[in-house]
């Protein structure tokens, strides 16, 4: 194959036909560990050191390469995932397309294109002989979708051992880089009270549904009264076993996000407090959960980062922005930890997670050449 430096756009999409064609849900072990085994191959074929990793309980598969000495800090790490929202099945039901510029299938932008961006700005710099004035790590994991619960410490690991990194989730239309995601997180409520006759004594019970809704309005304040970075939004509501039965149980789930690492304790603080602000005599509360990925901040080193790539887009003629979102990815562990991150590093794409889901196929040699230029001003830098 030839590098894709060259511009070989038919390359690329010969192997997204080929990624987007494996079922690799986040439940889906054995289709997240072939895609793991395409990659790995062509990994090891530039000289990098492979390894499939299973974490956790699940034996989550994640994908580590490294092109240098074990235990030397990386210049850069390549970070993605190898799961998609999609069922198994999802892949015969409507496989990889391409109509005109755009390319669809289930996981193109979120985020195989963004995976094949990695590998083949890796396989250009190798032909080029730049590779080997780098030292670069390559961490794709296997549950992001659901959390990177079983991940993240690797994730952590390997982001400390590095200078800075770059995240392979979709670019936005318009070309538009992420340097900043809120945080994100959960809390569950749980009210229990007393089931009674609804129309014979419904004066004996204490209903949780009607407690759970009196913490519905309360969130609801808090959220309006909230800072401007604080979102926290009831999303789901249960309870109760028949009609003419008052409730003895209610839940409600809450999506939390915030966009600065100073919100996660008032976050906390209020939703540890609503089991003392209960309002139905009898009914009692419980709350768990927490805010459990950390906001994404742009800091100085970020944006002495982001103004290398943005000069180097201007050289190829390229208008490039920068966003800040309310959704997460596992860039929001490393900038956490201080390591400088850019986000957006796959192709252009947009609708994640939906039917309609696609790539910009126009964008694909753009942003590989991009991100190829911004690693040899890198290694540069070194020499």
């Amino acid at each position: 194959m030839q590098p894709f430096i060259t511009g070989r756009v038919g390359d690329f999409i010969d192997d997204l036909e080929t990624l987007v064609n494996i079922d690799s849900s986040s439940d889906n072990i054995p289709g997240i560990a072939a895609v793991a085994g395409f990659l790995g191959k062509r990994l090891e074929a530039i000289g990098f050191t492979v390894s499939l990793e299973r974490v956790g309980g699940r034996g989550v598969p994640c994908l580590h390469a490294s092109n240098g000495p074990e235990g030397r800090p990386f210049d850069i790490l390549f970070l993605g995932h190898m799961d998609t929202v999609f069922p198994t099945g999802e892949v015969d039901r409507r496989p990889f397309n391409t109509d005109g510029d755009r390319a669809t299938g289930p996981g193109v932008c979120d985020m195989k294109g963004g995976l094949l961006v990695a590998l083949h700005v890796l396989e250009a710099l190798s032909h080029e002989g730049v590779l080997n004035q780098l030292t670069i790590g390559v961490c794709f994991n296997g549950d992001e979708e659901v959390g990177s619960v079983s991940s993240r410490a690797w994730i952590e690991n390997h982001a400390r051992n590095s200078q800075r990194v770059f995240v392979f989730e979709p670019c936005r239309p318009g070309h538009r880089f992420v340097l900043q995601r809120k945080g994100g997180g959960g809390f569950t409520i749980k009210a229990r009270g007393r089931s009674a006759h609804a129309g014979v004594e419904p004066e004996k019970g204490a209903n949780a549904a009607v407690e759970i809704a009196h913490q519905v309005v309360a969130i609801q304040r808090f959220n309006n009264h909230a800072a401007a970075g604080i979102s926290a939004h009831v999303t789901v509501i249960g309870g109760g076993e028949k009609t003419n039965i008052i409730p003895d149980q209610a839940r409600a789930s809450v999506d939390i996000r915030v966009g600065r690492k100073s919100e996660v304790a008032p976050v906390e603080a209020f939703f540890k407090s609503l089991p003392a602000h209960t309002h139905v005599p009898g009914v009692t509360l419980s709350v768990s959960g927490g805010v459990n990925r950390p906001p994404m901040e742009a800091d100085d080193r970020t944006l002495e980062l982001w103004k290398v790539i943005k000069e180097k887009a201007a050289g190829m003629g390229l208008t490039i922005e920068s966003i800040a979102t309310g959704g997460c990815s596992d860039g929001n562990f490393s900038s956490a930890l201080g390591v400088p991150t850019i986000d957006g590093m796959g192709p252009v794409g947009g609708n994640a997670h939906c039917q309609d889901e696609y790539v910009e196929l126009g964008s694909v040699v753009p942003q590989i050449q991009l991100i190829a230029s911004v690693c040899k001003v890198i290694a540069q830098e070194k020499a």
